[in-house]
């Protein structure tokens, strides 16, 4: 298995990841999940409109350090870290029409969610945060943001899953089973030049466990969850990892530790709650 490292040189890969975090200012979308029949670029709304979209494209891409959100935020990702491009990509995580599926039904809160539910959930658990309120500008504009990245798309609300239509798809493991020893070995290979042979990030590429990480609440603490998004995403910019390189280094990087999920302390206080009725850690 070649290193990763030997294909693209460190410099190389901070320009690809700043592409990948600050895609922001270029404005360009594609609005379908094949990129060779996607627009040129798509124009920003006009007026409040649009720096209401402009500021949730900020607050996506910088997360963890944007004014609005870090508040919420106690680790090192940004939203882009897993829906990547900014919630661009086709299959990583993406907003594409993402709006167009909500509200939709929750197994995990048991009750039917509107798209920021599902917005503010995620800053609890893979953003290891606390909920930000409903209505605030946080919830605001990375809703509008995404709900402009779903224009023209015809809703269909998930009666079974909050997902987009676009979601990230699960891998068929056909009896496939994960093996932390080589997802190890991979990981030494494939990943540890962006992500540090620690785990703790780099310049180059987010903490992919550890404190500054997501927590085992999150979706991506599941392997076989985690293994799918690896398969369409990484490496970044030459994704050839096969179902079980995938499995195996998923298996790997969740085999350490990192922050543990308890509901009641990623709740805000209940003055700024607002509308909250899940129960489930």
């Amino acid at each position: 298995m070649r290193k990763y490292g030997q294909t693209r040189k460190r410099g190389q890969m901070r320009t690809v990841w700043a592409a990948t975090l600050f895609l922001a200012g270029a404005g360009l979308l594609a609005s379908s999940t094949r990129s060779e029949d996607a627009p040129q670029s798509k124009q920003y709304p006009p007026g409040k409109m649009g720096e209401v979209v402009r500021l949730g494209e900020e607050i996506v891409a910088r997360t963890s350090e944007h004014p609005l959100s870090k508040q919420y935020v106690q680790n090192k990702l940004n939203c882009t870290s897993c829906h990547l491009d900014s919630g661009r990509h086709p299959q990583a995580g993406s907003f594409l029409e993402t709006a167009a599926a909500y509200p939709a039904w929750s197994p995990r809160e048991k009750r039917v969610i509107t798209l920021e539910d599902r917005v503010l959930n995620c800053f609890m658990r893979s953003q290891n945060g606390i909920r930000p309120p409903n209505g605030s500008q946080v919830s605001v504009a990375i809703t509008t943001y995404i709900t402009w990245l779903s224009e023209g798309s015809a809703i269909k609300m998930n009666p079974n899953k909050p997902l987009g239509p676009n979601h990230t798809p699960e891998l068929t493991l056909d009896g496939l089973k994960p093996n932390v020893e080589r997802g190890a070995r991979l990981y030494a290979n494939q990943c540890a030049d962006c992500h540090s042979e620690d785990g703790l990030g780099t310049d180059e590429g987010p903490p992919v466990w550890g404190k500054d990480s997501y927590n085992d609440g999150a979706g991506l603490s599941r392997v076989p969850k985690l293994a799918s998004w690896l398969k369409v995403a990484m490496p970044l910019g030459d994704e050839t990892l096969t179902t079980q390189e995938a499995l195996d280094i998923a298996a790997f990087v969740n085999s350490h530790s990192r922050p543990k999920f308890v509901l009641s302390e990623h709740l805000p206080k209940q003055e700024k709650l607002g509308e909250y009725n899940g129960t489930q850690d």
